[in-house]
């Protein structure tokens, strides 16, 4: 069994990203245009596969951590959600027997690639997985600059979430430190579970690792790995990206004939 730094995430996650909920119509709407079968990399526990599936799509969900995979599974069974495939694997050399005509990796589940040999050998891959006319879809966020000048050692009030399972008001924490060279954030999440009266139930630390990636440096490294970049949203509402924009949406598809990555 692999164990991978999400693994600890499993029986949290969707309690702390319960707020993460406007994708979803967006990766839905593009499952529907597609017109064929789906595979998201980094499904985690499901939070967009699922839907996916319920909305009568053929989805295959790919992820490294046996524990997020193993809740996924749990909460497709409740949700009978039958057309959602579970497989373990590395976006960055899965193989699966089929092709697909839309990959999505929502969430910022790129970044969670630490170096660009790791990013261009998942772009590589995942061409080979997709059909002819086939797109790749994803979201990272957009670096700024008062962000990466935060004191790593002092943590912010991220938001309170409500846990939909249990009711509980969780409050989140957020610290993290910044390599400029690699461009790689250190991230500790705090997570804080209230009682009814506000006192602090229990306390759990989370730590985890981004590489954020700049607009062009993103475009560059699509057009060297064979994307053409068809669209770049600001927003899950598909509005064009611009200078406020806090979200990178990108739309792409190989170029034809396919190039090499380097």
């Amino acid at each position: 069994m692999n164990i991978t730094p999400y693994d600890a995430w499993a029986d949290i996650y969707d309690a702390v990203f319960s707020y993460v909920t406007d994708d979803i119509p967006f990766y839905i709407d593009e499952a529907r245009r597609a017109g064929g079968a789906v595979l998201e990399l980094g499904c985690g526990t499901g939070r967009v596969a699922i839907p996916i599936a319920q909305s009568g799509i053929d989805i295959v969900g790919l992820d490294y951590s046996t524990a997020m995979l193993q809740r996924a599974r749990r909460k497709a069974n409740a949700a009978r959600a039958t057309s959602l495939t579970l497989a373990q694997g590395d976006m960055r050399d899965f193989t699966l027997t089929r092709r697909f005509s839309l990959i999505i990796i929502p969430f910022r589940g790129l970044l969670s690639l630490l170096s660009v040999e790791d990013e261009a050998r998942a772009l590589l891959n995942i061409k080979r997985h997709l059909a002819p006319g086939g797109r790749l879809i994803f979201d990272i966020f957009v670096p700024d600059l008062n962000m990466l000048l935060q004191d790593g050692d002092v943590p912010y009030h991220f938001r309170d979430v409500h846990d939909p399972e249990s009711g509980k008001r969780i409050v989140l924490w957020n610290q993290a430190s910044y390599d400029a060279f690699s461009q790689i954030m250190s991230i500790r999440t705090t997570i804080e579970e209230l009682d009814d009266y506000g006192r602090v139930a229990s306390k759990i630390y989370r730590d985890f690792a981004l590489r954020y990636i700049f607009r062009w440096e993103m475009h560059h490294l699509l057009r060297a790995c064979g994307y053409d970049a068809l669209a770049l949203y600001g927003d899950f509402q598909r509005n064009p990206f611009d200078e406020h924009s806090a979200d990178m949406i990108w739309v792409t598809a190989p170029i034809e004939p396919a190039m090499p990555c380097h």
